[in-house]
């Protein structure tokens, strides 16, 4: 009780500005987590396709990857069908590459997407921190300015300390945020990263196959 005590204390002592500090803090977390649930769920069923489409590509079962691939919403299958939808028709490798990269570009801005409000809350919240307190002391210098000459010290040192309760609490709004935003930028990265992985095998194994396919036909001709 005493903690939870000193907690609204604190809040109710710190003014208006604490109010718009706690909303962009909530808001900032509200995202994260979306974030966090989205790309947690990506990255889990990318894998999960992945381990299904890569021992088909291995084998050469084009017909088959395609199938797993062709109703599937998710990133990796989204990115595989663009390569595997080319596989056959061109002779190419750099076709079927840009192909798979137009792709990329239509997926990463998925990835990445509420993810840069994160480090903008984080901002705000240490910027209406630090507007907070001045104002508390714009206000505390004036209330001291009519005051008793006995009362400004204490009066003064009173204000202050209520006045640097906003730039504290926009500090522990900010620092969180910027932390978490960097944790999820990182997540995204490996993820990206997964899927230029699965674009550069993927590639390599139809390059691999029209080889031999070119091969075997130069060898019956």
């Amino acid at each position: 009780m005493d903690l939870i005590h000193t907690i609204v204390l604190f809040f109710q002592t710190g003014g208006a500005f604490m109010y718009p500090i706690l909303i962009v803090f909530a808001v900032g977390i509200a995202i994260a987590i979306e974030r966090y649930i989205k790309l947690t769920n990506v990255r889990r069923v990318n894998r999960k396709v992945w381990d299904e489409v890569h021992p088909l590509l291995e084998e050469g079962e084009f017909d088959k990857a395609r199938e797993v691939v062709a109703d599937d919403d998710s990133t990796i299958s989204k990115l595989l069908r663009m390569g595997l939808a080319r596989q056959g028709s061109v002779r190419r490798r750099d076709d079927i590459e840009i192909a798979m990269e137009e792709s990329m570009m239509e997926i990463i801005p998925q990835l990445e997407k509420r993810t840069p409000y994160i480090a903008l809350f984080s901002n705000i919240s240490t910027l209406l921190g630090l507007l907070g307190t001045i104002m508390g002391l714009i206000e505390a210098f004036t209330a001291v300015a009519n005051a008793n000459p006995a009362e400004k010290a204490d009066l003064l040192s009173a204000s202050i300390s209520v006045a640097m309760n906003t730039t504290a609490f926009g500090l522990m709004a900010g620092i969180p945020l910027l932390i978490i935003h960097a944790w999820l930028t990182s997540k995204t990265g490996e993820i990206i990263d997964s899927l230029e992985m699965a674009s550069v095998k993927t590639l390599n194994v139809i390059s691999e196959f029209a080889k031999r396919q070119s091969a075997l036909a130069d060898k019956n001709g």
